[in-house]
């Protein structure tokens, strides 16, 4: 495996747990500088972490010797960020959301394939050692015509996730674009069209800590319930497959799984946990060292997208909302629509 050189941008609580792996995890990785918005608590982790801290965060994209750069920095910067690394080069994972609209999206679609750079989105949770497993199992009980996935978890902090201009919503797009890209992932299935609702239970004041969502894939006839919370004291995260041939329990976050046919009930064996920040950073690390296309897209990243952004479309009209279909080709996208 070659060797590399790592910049990051964004030095946050999440962004720090990429640094602390680059560290301890990876022999061939090298952290050749952080950026972080808050300067002096950028300093700070920097001699903590043995690197040079950056004022500027194109000065480190663009330092001599920067191969690889991990952006873990609120959605609405991505594009800027994209665009600098395109120019300069350099291969990009890009902590999920990929980005907080689709105009947003288009704009690095348009960087990243004119300078032909390699770019990952980390949705972590499809390296999760569950979702890995379900993943596996669903040829045992497929066709499949459902799916119900929900992710219950502690209030965020405040600070920048409560600020739409910044993170582009609030659990429906930072949590529940996991749920988003899952469904898309174990199904194999685009979303068609979405019916959502979304409250403010009381933990933030500008955006949404509550969501569910109804969604149909592929020809309609597979229908996925998604929800999602950030206003309970407990962390959970159910997953449900139904098929033709059995229905897989799972949650991603309890570590547990079966297999239902009947009333009989099938242990299946997901392993010990894993740490999906370093799963993540280990694919792209790989997919970098083959030179072939990463597992996952900046398209799938934006496909996870266009459903958040129907789903918020459907929550304040009322109505089903199409999802936005993408047209490859000529980079475009068509708007969302009622039906």
């Amino acid at each position: 495996m070659n060797r590399y050189r790592v910049a990051l941008v964004g030095a946050g609580r999440h962004g720090l747990r990429y640094a602390r792996h680059v560290i301890a995890d990876f022999p061939q990785l090298e952290l050749a500088g952080i950026w972080r918005r808050d300067q002096a608590e950028a300093q700070r982790s920097a001699t903590e972490l043995g690197c040079r801290h950056f004022a500027d965060y194109r000065e480190l994209i663009a330092a001599p010797g920067v191969d690889l750069v991990i952006v873990a920095v609120p959605p609405a910067l991505h594009p800027d960020i994209v665009e600098h690394c395109a120019a300069a080069r350099r291969a990009v994972l890009l902590e999920k959301p990929a980005a907080i609209d689709l105009d947003a999206g288009r704009r690095m679609r348009i960087a990243v394939q004119r300078a032909g750079t390699p770019l990952m989105v980390a949705q972590t949770l499809r390296f999760n050692g569950v979702v890995k497993a379900i993943k596996q199992a669903i040829a045992e009980i497929a066709p499949i015509h459902a799916l119900r996935i929900s992710q219950r978890f502690e209030p965020s902090r405040p600070g920048w996730v409560d600020q739409p201009e910044l993170s582009g919503g609030g659990v429906m797009m930072l949590t529940g674009i996991h749920s988003f890209d899952m469904a898309r992932h174990l199904s194999d299935l685009e979303a068609v069209a979405c019916c959502a609702e979304i409250s403010r239970v009381g933990t933030t004041v500008q955006t949404e800590d509550n969501f569910g969502a109804v969604i149909t894939f592929g020809d309609a006839r597979v229908i996925a319930s998604i929800a999602g919370s950030r206003a309970t004291a407990s962390r959970s995260g159910p997953i449900e497959i139904a098929g033709a041939n059995g229905t897989l329990i799972a949650d991603h976050v309890l570590n547990v799984a079966i297999l239902v046919r009947g009333n009989v009930v099938t242990p299946i064996d997901v392993g010990p946990p894993l740490p999906t920040v370093r799963e993540t950073l280990q694919a792209f690390v790989s997919a970098v060292d083959r030179g072939g296309q990463m597992p996952v897209t900046l398209d799938d990243g934006l496909r996870a997208v266009a459903i958040a952004r129907a789903c918020f479309d459907s929550a304040k009209s009322g109505r089903r909302v199409a999802v936005a279909a993408f047209d490859a080709e000529h980079l475009s996208v068509s708007q969302a629509t009622e039906l």
